[in-house]
Parts: C-alpha cells; structure tokens; sequence
C-alpha cells in the first residue's frame, strides 16, 4: 500500500472514531440528535457551515469544471455558496433560530400549514438526496483513484462508513468531526496554490490557458456559457438558503448573534477555499494537459505534482469535506422524512380519526399530536438507511458532482424559497399563496428542463422562482380574507414540549 493510502486511512479512522464516539452525547434525545440541544457556541457554527459549503462538489467539481469551461463555470460554486451563507446570516439565521425550530419544513408547518409542510419536505427531500449522491460520489472518486478499487466498491465501503458515525451521533457527529475534516481541506487547497506559483510562477502557470478561460466572458457572453455560470450561481446564492444541511446548524446555534456570525465566518472561509480550488484547475490545464477525465484534475495534482503533504492534505481534505456534507445531508433528509413526512402525518390522520369516533371534531385530536423524543430519536436513525440506500443508487447512475450540486439546489430554489423569504418578510404571506408558488415554480423547472434550447440553459434555472414570486404575491392579495396570515408565529418561541410534538 501506498504512504498516500496509509495517510487516508488513519484520516479516516480518526474522524470515524470521533463520530461513533459522539453516540454518548445524545443522550437519548430526539432533540440533541437534531439540533444539539440548541447549545453550539459560534466555533462550532462557523466550523460546521463552513464544513457543508466545502464539499466533494465543490472543490472537484469546481476544478474539473474550471478545467474544461474556464474560470467562471467552477469557481460561480463557492462564490454562490459564499454569498448564500452572507445573505443567511444578514436575513435569516436571527429569525429562523429565535423561532426554536426542529427542521426547516417547521417553519413552514408554522406559518403556513401541514400542506405547504408536506409539500416543502417533499422537495427538500428529493433535493438533499441528490446532494448526499454527489458527495459520496465525489469521495468514492477519490478512494478508488487512490487504492485502485473499483469505483462501486468504493462508492459502498465510504457510504457505510458515513452512514454509521452519522446515526451514531446525528448533528453532534457533525460538531465533532467537522474541525478534523474541514480544515486540513481549507489548508491543502491554499498551500498547493502557493506552492505551484513558487515552483512554477505566475506566467507559467496561466500560459496554457484560453484567454476566454480567465475573462468576464463566462459572465456577460450567453456564447460563452453567462446563461448557465448565473443559473448556477443564483441556484445557490439564494436557493441554498433552502437548505437542510444549513439551517440545522442555524437552529442548533446558541443564540441568534451566534448563528448570524457563524454564517458569515464560514462565507469567507468557502470563498478563500473556493478560489484556491478555481486557481487549481485554471493552472492544471497547462500542468495537466488533455485529461479525458476531468475529475480526475484534483487527484492527479496530489498525486503527481505537489509535494507529498500537500497532496495528502489535499486528498484527505476532499475526503474529509465530501464526508461532512453527506453526514449533514443524510441527517437533514432523514430528520426530515422521519418527522415531518411520516410521523408528524401518521399520527395527524389517526387523530384525525380517533376525534371522528370519540367526539366528531377531529380538529381538537389532529391538533394536539404528540411525538415524543425518544420516538423522534428512533425514527429520525431508522430513516438514514433508505436515504443511503437511495443516494447510492443515483451515485452510481450520476457519479457528476459538480453537475449533483446545482440540480440539488434547482429543486428548491424554484418552488420554496419564495415562501421562506416572504413568510419571513411580508404580513400579507398565507397558505393559498405558498401552495400556488411551490408547485407553479416546481412545475414551470420541470418544464423547462425539458424544453428549453441547450444555448438557453440556465434560464431555466433563473425563470421560475420569478414566476413562481408573481404567483405567491397574487395568490395571497386574492385570498386574504378566506387565508388569514399567520405572521405572528415569527415571533413565537415555543417550548421544547411543542417542538416535539410540533403543535404550532
């Protein structure tokens, strides 16, 4: 076996060892699997977003994407995340952890009503499923490069060994592994920057490169692919806001300030990590040239060029950054079909029942649903195994990380975060218009995913949270009287008791 092989694996034991460890802290509570007990102080939030922006998406997708379409087509990855985590912490962590929520459906459970919850969940769920894919698909690349195992083996062997530390120690496995995975990643992408331009200089590096690879091109010529750089930017400037992964460490954060701040700690270091990432595959074009693979720009790099610690800083950050992701992601999904697809539903239609047999009004029943937290405990890890399973399988179909990322952050950004940000904001926001805007932008990203030109592509990322903004604000103009607004649940802070039982 390789030094490189030797070096992974003690990597990856000693954040697996973390994570089991980590099973202690839970302490048989639902609401410390999920949000930690709501105790994080700001090192943790900082490190723990930070973690799930830094992905297998976005460092070897983002080079292998600046490798083959210039700059502006890798690097619009970490920028978008970067200014999603600005735009949270400006406009949303505050209110989101004063509301004391479990899950970000929650919120609109709250605001809106079961329908607009379950629909929400829906959506989430298919999009953090595709998100898990890509980053297991991203380290399953890497393991299989660099211990010449079959890519499927590899894709099953990364899968267990997340899924289990995951289940173990829910968003606690996170907290405590997320210091030994994200920041040698953070680390090995900046100092193989400085090392190649040392080595190597400036004008070496870039002399390979189209000019089109480094100018505005990609931004402001549809020839050049603007269309898609800013579809794929805004799907995660603002649709990553609807994100499972980093509203759970917004809800699990001590306070509101912790929260904000940590929001804005981890969008400088995505930004600083992302870039080195681009600075990477624009340099590798020269240094590597004619790769038939352009995933492989990342492993090649650590493998061939940089100096030994640098490449096992790199390959272990990768490793490391793709796992925290998928564990959040695994935990975010499974919470939320354990919770507020099956559980929370289940029991509303029984309630609903047991009321039409005892008294004949459901209504008192339906509404005073209980979920203890040992249940929620128990569903929320029984929930992990078929999500796994699920994002295994689209991994194998769609091992394209880069490409993962944006379709994750398309299913949402089109149909959900209207609703989030105008439930938030506008006193006028009620269940008729959320409804209307989830499925009209839904359907309208569906549609133009099939029928729109390839030299459009990107435009139907960017058309239908617009249409679906036009659609939410008419709704509830039109239907204000007969659909009241909730607002006033903004500024609720319920109990622990009513989290659980997720009466309000």
């Amino acid at each position: 076996m390789s030094a490189m092989g030797v070096g992974l694996i003690a990597f990856v034991a000693v954040f697996f060892v973390l994570g089991l460890a980590s099973f202690w802290l839970v302490k048989g509570s639902g609401k410390r699997y999920i949000v930690c007990g709501k105790t994080l102080p700001l090192a943790f939030v900082g490190t723990m977003l930070t973690a799930q922006a830094i992905d297998a998406n976005s460092t070897i997708g983002n080079t292998s994407l600046v490798y083959s379409g210039g700059f502006w087509s890798g690097f619009s990855i970490p920028l978008g995340l970067a200014v999603c985590l600005v735009i949270t912490g400006l406009f949303f962590a505050k209110p989101l952890n004063r509301m004391n929520l479990l899950t970000l459906p929650d919120f609109y459970f709250r605001r809106y009503g079961p329908v607009t919850e379950l629909l929400t969940s829906i959506l989430m769920g298919v999009s953090f499923i595709i998100l898990v894919a890509g980053n297991l698909a991203g380290c399953a690349w890497i393991v299989a490069v660099v211990f010449h195992l079959p890519y499927l083996q590899a894709l099953i062997l990364v899968s267990l060994i997340i899924f289990l530390y995951s289940v173990a120690g829910g968003l606690f496995s996170s907290a405590v592994t997320n210091f030994v995975q994200i920041y040698p990643a953070i680390v090995g992408f900046i100092a193989c920057v400085i090392w190649l331009i040392k080595t190597y200089g400036w004008a070496h590096l870039t002399q390979a490169v189209p000019p089109s690879y480094m100018d505005l091109s990609g931004i402001i010529s549809p020839g050049k692919g603007a269309f898609a750089n800013w579809g794929q930017f805004m799907a995660l400037a603002l649709g990553d806001i609807v994100a499972l992964d980093f509203m759970e460490r917004v809800f699990a954060a001590r306070t509101p300030r912790t929260a904000q701040v940590g929001c804005y700690i981890a969008a400088a270091l995505t930004l600083v990590s992302g870039l080195s990432c681009s600075l990477i595959g624009i340099f590798s074009i020269g240094l590597i040239p004619n790769l038939a693979d352009h995933r492989m720009v990342l492993p090649d790099l650590a493998l061939r060029i940089v100096p030994f610690v640098f490449g096992l800083l790199l390959i272990s950050g990768v490793i490391g950054a793709g796992a925290s992701t998928a564990n959040g992601g695994i935990l975010g999904v499974s919470i939320v079909l354990g919770r507020n697809i099956m559980q929370k539903n289940v029991l509303r239609w029984r309630a609903k029942k047991m009321g039409d047999q005892k008294s004949g009004n459901p209504s008192d029943s339906a509404n005073n649903i209980f979920i203890s937290d040992k249940r929620l405990l128990f569903v929320s890890r029984t929930m992990a195994l078929p999500v796994v399973i699920l994002a295994v399988l689209l991994a194998v179909v769609r091992p394209e990380p880069g490409i993962l990322l944006v379709l994750a952050f398309d299913v949402v950004f089109a149909g959900c975060f209207v609703p989030l940000a105008g439930g938030i904001y506008w006193k006028k926001s009620n269940p008729a218009g959320a409804i209307a805007a989830i499925i009209a932008g839904s359907v309208l990203r569906a549609v133009l995913y099939v029928a729109i030109p390839k030299h459009l592509k990107g435009l139907d990322t960017l058309i239908p949270p617009v249409f679906s903004l036009l659609v939410f604000v008419v709704v509830c103009l039109l239907t204000q009287e007969r659909f009241p607004s909730r607002h006033n649940v903004i500024e609720e802070s319920p109990s622990d008791a009513e989290v659980i039982a997720g009466i309000v």
